[in-house]
């Protein structure tokens, strides 16, 4: 029992850190450019995100042993895009103005190379409660990188924080002024280098 409770923490622990999806895999960086401008947008999909390969993992190691080989890849994306059309009516009913912000890049989800990835070579080999463990990780190591960059880029290219004032208007006066090129795709790539470099720092592979 220690020893599988152990495997499942590591098998969580892992995607987050050591062999985070966007920082070590460099997956998901799509995304990871368009969403966070700002941290609720980056909030929501970083959970829808989470929820998707969480429950594709786990219903694709559930029916494992009964999907057949020659279509599995067609079985993956049906429970896929299944999840991914309920994640989205889900944001239109009950948040509508997010979901409008996050345009197509929820229904996107579908083609993300992680959410199949982790089905195709973890769920179909691995027990229902690691699979599931194994997706809850990787979206929680995706979503923590587009969770920190969206705090930079909100907070230096609006001075706002989950569209609270974080910056007083008297910065201005003293010369500050919000830097606008945080909202553009490039700052969204720099900042992402610079956690891959201070990840392997961090790690001492740098």
């Amino acid at each position: 029992m220690k020893l599988q409770r152990t495997k499942a923490f590591q098998t969580l622990a892992r995607p987050i850190w050591g062999d985070n999806p966007i920082n070590i895999q460099m997956l998901g960086i799509c995304s990871a450019l368009a969403v966070t401008v700002q941290l609720n947008t980056a909030v929501v999909m970083a959970l829808s995100m989470t929820f998707v390969i969480s429950f594709s993992n786990l219903i694709v190691s559930l029916l494992r042993k009964i999907i057949p080989r020659n279509i599995r890849i067609i079985v993956e994306l049906s429970i896929i895009s299944s999840l991914v059309i309920l994640t989205d009516e889900f944001l239109k009913a009950y948040y509508y103005d997010i979901s409008k912000q996050l345009s197509v890049f929820v229904g996107l989800i579908i083609t993300n190379c992680i959410v199949l990835g982790r089905a195709e070579s973890f769920a179909l080999s691995n027990p229902p409660h690691l699979a599931l463990m194994d997706g809850v990780g990787n979206g929680m190591g995706y979503g923590a990188v587009l969770v920190a960059v969206a705090f930079f880029r909100e907070l230096l290219g609006f001075g706002t924080l989950f569209g609270f004032q974080i910056i007083p208007d008297g910065f201005y006066a003293a010369g500050y002024k919000d830097a606008g090129f945080m909202l553009l795709a490039p700052a969204a790539f720099i900042l992402i280098g610079l956690f891959v470099w201070l990840q392997k720092y961090l790690s001492g592979k740098s």
